[in-house]
Formats: C-alpha cells, structure tokens, sequence
C-alpha cells in the first residue's frame, strides 16, 4: 500500500494526511507533528480532524508543549515509565538488601532478632532508601531518638550494627557502591558491658538441684553443659554429635561469635555428660528442636528452671551461667587471663578483661596468705644465731 502523501500546514512541523473518518465515509484530516527530543526526531500522531476536533494551531500548541517538555506523548511517557521502571528495579534499597541479606542466613533466633530489628527500626526510617542516600546526621538523629525513647544503648548498638552489616553485604556483592565516608559515619553509643553475672553459694546450690528436679531432660543437660563449659547459647543450639571429640578429649565449635571456628577442651564434667545423654534419632544435633532441626530457643524451660531455684531477677539463665564459668576460673586464681580467653573464645582480650578484677582479688589474697606466713616466720626469734637482731638503722643491738 503506497504511502499516503503529507501535507503541510502553515505550522512549522505541523502537517496531515487524508484519511477516512470512524464515523462515516468522508474523508479526514490527521493531523501529526514533527519535533526532536535529545537528538532523536520524533513524529506524533495528535489527533484527527472531526473525531478529536484537531486543528492546525492545536496541532502546534502540542508541538510546543512537547519540545518544551510540559507534556509527554503516548510513547514518550511509556518510554519515561519504562525507565523509571528499570531504574528503580536497579536501586538496591535497604528493603531489597534486607530480603537478599535474609536469603542467605539459616533461620534461627539470630536471624529472628534481626529481622525484628530490621522491621521495627530501619525499615521505618530507611527502607526505601540506599546506602548512599543515607547520611550521617540521619543516623545521628536516629540514634539520639531511640536514646529519648528509653532505649538501652545496647539496643541502638544492635541496630546500627545491623545497619553496617546491611551497607557491607551490598557492597561485597556489588549490589550497591560503598557511602562517601565524608557523608556517612556511624557513632556507636557507648555501652557499659563490663558487668557480669554471679551467684552466691546458696544460690549456686538451688540452681543446681532445680536443675536436677528439671524433667525435661534435654533442657537440663543444656543448662549443665552451658555451666560446665561456658559455652554461648547459640553454640550449644548448633553443637552436633560429630563435634564431640571423646578420643581426644575436645569439642569443637563451628563460626562462634568470634567468627572463626574453634576447639575448647571437654572437661570431665562434660564428657560424663555427654557420654550419658541420649541421642535423637535421625537428627545429628545434641539438642535438638522440633523435628530433630536446629534448635532455636529454650527461654521456656531455662525461666522454669531459673524461677524454681528463686534467682535474682535480673539474672539471664544462660549468659549468666557462662559469666559463672568465667568468674568460677578467674576468682579461683589458678587460671591467667589469656587461658580464659580462649576457653570462652573471645576474639579480643578486651572482651575478658571484665574478669580481670576478680583474678586480682584472687591474687591479693594469695599474697595476704604469703605475707601472713612470712610474717608469722620473721616475727620468731632464731635461737641458733644468739642474741644478736639487726636494727632498721642499720646497727647491732642486744636484746
């Protein structure tokens, strides 16, 4: 079909064509426009004679508005929509680095928590927004909010740890660029976590029977490997059978908190334990949850136990029974910092030396027995050597 001749109009880039009108047989004027848009040259179809009451000067006023911009035509703005399409599905917020972040952790307490932490605290303030765009002031503001709203400081730690593990994800996997640090830094509150948790001999006592009238078996022998060990909760939840060495006397701990994997020596206590305690059939885990699957809490039983023993408030079940291991081992004086670091696996000696203190009481009243003895043995006479004592001044007196 040949191609249908152009007419122009006394319009600059204005012209039309004769068609046939919808409604009836008589012929029609279409009318187009011509224009260019960053270098392209565009023809517009924009309207017909009768059916859209186009004219040649409402033809240019389009014309006009299009290369000035005010309007979009039909394929300009689906051209616009699509690459506003393309350009946000290129965006990597911190919703979709959430999502892809979560994609790649097991789904346990750890990943429970920080998706909590994620919902209730970034998202509001961040999700919808990259790495980048996020600036410094925000997250001060941020921090100093949640501060004001009565959170502990370990909380805000908490999710600004997050918020840096989320930047660091994106960037190793090329999601996202890493921020100008001249934009955005991250101010830790500061946290006292110097504390630890002890008990006292009579407590110590009721904590260990409740345990032994605890009927869920499981439950118990978690608390008594958590009190023999030192071991984190979240160890325990992932300890398996293979990771019990019996014949060399180890068990091993796989991506501790400290990140890399280690091995802490299986005490008498534990392997007795451990030799004893029953297996679960078909799943490999010492203390399994549902299913025979990874276990992820035991908050249930370990408040049983802690109420039934009457302990302090304030007392955490299971961190506190690792602060016992420590303070047991540092106050006993028999064993130097850098041996309980490693028993515990923390990662910096900072991480210990909250224990420091009660190795140096033990130390002090190691020397007050030293000094006690040597003192009881000076403040005899020596009778083989006479009468004779050498004054402080230096010169000789007789008794």
């Amino acid at each position: 079909m040949p191609a249908k001749r152009r007419v122009k109009t006394d319009y600059p880039g204005v012209y039309f064509i004769e068609g046939q009108s919808v409604a009836s047989d008589k012929p029609e004027r279409i009318y187009y426009v011509m224009y260019r848009r960053d270098g392209r040259l565009i023809e517009e179809k924009v309207g017909r004679q009768f059916q859209d009451n186009m004219t040649p000067a409402k033809a240019a006023r389009i014309r006009a508005e299009r290369i000035e911009g005010k309007s979009l035509s039909n394929n300009a703005r689906r051209e616009s929509e699509e690459a506003a399409r393309v350009a946000e599905a290129g965006r990597w917020t911190f919703n979709k680095l959430w999502t892809e972040y979560a994609s790649h952790k097991p789904e346990n307490h750890a990943l429970s928590t920080d998706r909590s932490r994620f919902e209730t605290y970034l998202k509001p303030a961040f999700g919808e927004k990259e790495p980048a765009e996020v600036l410094t002031l925000d997250l001060d503001r941020m921090r100093s909010r949640l501060l004001k709203q009565g959170k502990s400081a370990q909380t805000v730690k908490h999710v600004l740890a997050l918020f840096k593990r989320l930047v660091r994800f994106g960037v190793k996997k090329g999601l996202c660029d890493s921020p100008d640090p001249r934009k955005q830094t991250i101010t830790m509150p500061r946290v006292d976590n110097e504390t630890t948790e002890d008990l006292d001999a009579d407590e110590l006592a009721r904590l260990v029977q409740a345990i032994e009238d605890e009927p869920n078996i499981q439950a118990a022998n978690f608390m008594r490997l958590a009190l023999f060990t030192g071991m984190r909760r979240g160890e325990l939840f992932k300890l398996e059978w293979r990771d019990v060495d019996f014949d060399r006397g180890f068990l091993h701990i796989r991506e501790p908190k400290g990140g890399k994997s280690q091995k802490i020596p299986l005490n008498a206590a534990a392997r007795t334990l451990l030799a004893s305690h029953p297996h679960v059939e078909g799943s490999p885990f010492v203390f399994p949850g549902q299913g025979g699957k990874q276990r992820v809490t035991i908050q249930v039983a370990s408040n049983r136990i802690k109420a039934r023993a009457g302990l302090p408030a304030d007392f955490r079940p299971l961190h506190g029974l690792r602060h016992l291991f420590a303070s047991t081992l540092a106050s006993s004086g028999e064993v130097d910092l850098l041996t309980l670091q490693k028993l515990l696996t923390h990662k910096s000696p900072n991480m210990t030396k909250r224990y420091s203190h009660l190795r140096d009481d033990a130390l002090k009243q190691a020397s007050e027995v030293a000094g006690n003895l040597l003192g009881q043995a000076a403040g005899k006479p020596n009778k083989s050597r006479g009468s004779k004592v050498v004054s402080m001044g230096g010169g000789e007196q007789k008794n």
